[in-house]
């Protein structure tokens, strides 16, 4: 059986057996909280060792060139706007107002002003960072190692292999985690039916759509504006030819796992050569993850609005920093964003616990989110082609020549 249906099933069965146990459901909340400490566990060395060995891969000299500004100026860009949309419709609507009083005990974080945040994130000790948790600290020290590492040449392959190690080593680690989620799930979701009742539950589907009004916009009216609105293409063939990758992404939630096919479909269907998909796609699936960015950011706000948390400036500020910035350290596996999530609620004094509200709905959240992530490569890879010259346009419009020419047969 797949995990995410082991999850699903536990989330269901946990709805189930709080409602029956009621208030008694709280003996089962220390196997939501077991499994949270587990994602706690890995999160500093698997931001450090991701993050660090995701910079190193812009080791090409192409992306010192036009390609490459141009492609992740553009991907910056898009998460950019990725963040805003996402805490702007989660404000506006008040994702997680009114879930339940006791969650308002905890002590919000004090507020920062802008420059002390800005100040703040350039580490004097970055293994003190590391000790304390500090993942904004972390994230910017990884940056500077992985550039550092690049200019260091063959002197540094040695640490770069060592990273690579640790980077693969977590990202197992992460996978063995993610075995215990049903499990973790089940305690969580039961304790939350037995104290809260059905009323979370209609907040979390009332996130979730909200989660899928603001995807939608990024791709028809982000992605969909870059290839109509600048590149004049059409979005129809764009669909068509993204067709195997958008199932892949949605049934694996992976976007690593994804890659390979969506590089077929870029290149076969839609006619980008293999010089430009071959750096561009690669290069997205390292920091182009516009869905886990949405994500980040609305989930930050739900959680703040279930604790009765006021972010402030500074709390949206730190948010849209920790989510840029560790969209580009997640790790294109199942389960990648819903970890780093928890490095951006520590960053803005968030209980990290208050992940344990959305994991019942992670998976529902996840099939989206790589659709997107994926979608949003392959259109910056079309968009890149078409700008350099390396777009075929009649292979890019081939799938709708060929519905129009069987509806004339």
């Amino acid at each position: 059986m797949k995990l995410w249906m082991k999850i699903f099933i536990g989330m269901i069965l946990g709805v189930l057996v709080g409602t029956i146990l009621g208030e008694n459901s709280i003996y089962l909340k220390p196997l939501g909280t077991i499994f949270l400490n587990l994602i706690n566990m890995i999160i500093v060395l698997l931001i450090f060792a991701s993050m660090a060995v995701g910079i190193t891969r812009m080791h090409d000299p192409k992306k010192l060139g036009r390609v490459g500004l141009k492609t992740m100026g553009i991907y910056f860009t898009t998460t950019l706007i990725a963040i805003s949309t996402g805490l702007l419709i989660a404000s506006l609507f008040g994702v997680g107002q009114g879930i339940n009083k006791e969650l308002s005990q905890v002590i919000p974080p004090e507020a920062q002003s802008v420059g002390s945040i800005l100040m703040s994130i350039v580490p004097s000790n970055p293994i003190a960072a590391m000790v304390n948790g500090n993942i904004l600290q972390i994230i910017v020290f990884s940056i500077f190692l992985g550039v550092a590492i690049n200019f260091s040449g063959d002197k540094g392959k040695p640490l770069l292999h060592l990273l690579e190690s640790l980077a693969d080593v977590m990202y197992r680690l992460t996978s063995i985690i993610m075995e215990f989620s049903p499990i973790g799930v089940f305690g969580i979701m039961a304790w939350v039916a037995g104290e809260f009742g059905f009323d979370l539950i209609k907040h979390l589907l009332r996130f979730l759509g909200l989660y899928y009004l603001v995807c939608v916009f990024q791709l028809l009216v982000v992605y969909g504006g870059l290839l109509r609105g600048i590149a004049k293409l059409k979005l129809l063939p764009f669909f068509k030819g993204m067709g195997d990758a958008i199932m892949m992404a949605f049934s694996t939630c992976s976007s690593a796992a994804t890659l390979p096919v969506a590089m077929h479909c870029a290149q076969e269907n839609l006619g980008a050569s293999k010089n430009i998909s071959g750096f561009v796609l690669p290069l997205g699936i390292t920091m182009n993850m516009n869905g886990t960015a949405i994500y980040q950011a609305m989930s930050a706000v739900f959680i703040a609005n279930a604790y009765g948390i006021s972010l402030g400036v500074s709390g949206y500020l730190t948010v849209f920093l920790t989510a840029t910035l560790s969209a580009i350290g997640t790790a294109g596996v199942p389960g990648g964003g819903f970890l780093m999530l928890s490095a951006v609620l520590i960053s803005v004094g968030l209980p990290p616990e208050g992940i344990g509200l959305l994991a019942g709905i992670d998976r529902l959240r996840e099939m989206v989110t790589t659709v997107l992530n994926i979608l949003g490569d392959a259109a910056v890879t079309v968009f890149i082609a078409k700008q350099e010259g390396e777009l075929d346009e009649r292979q890019y419009n081939h799938s709708e020549l060929v519905a129009f020419e069987s509806t004339e047969g």
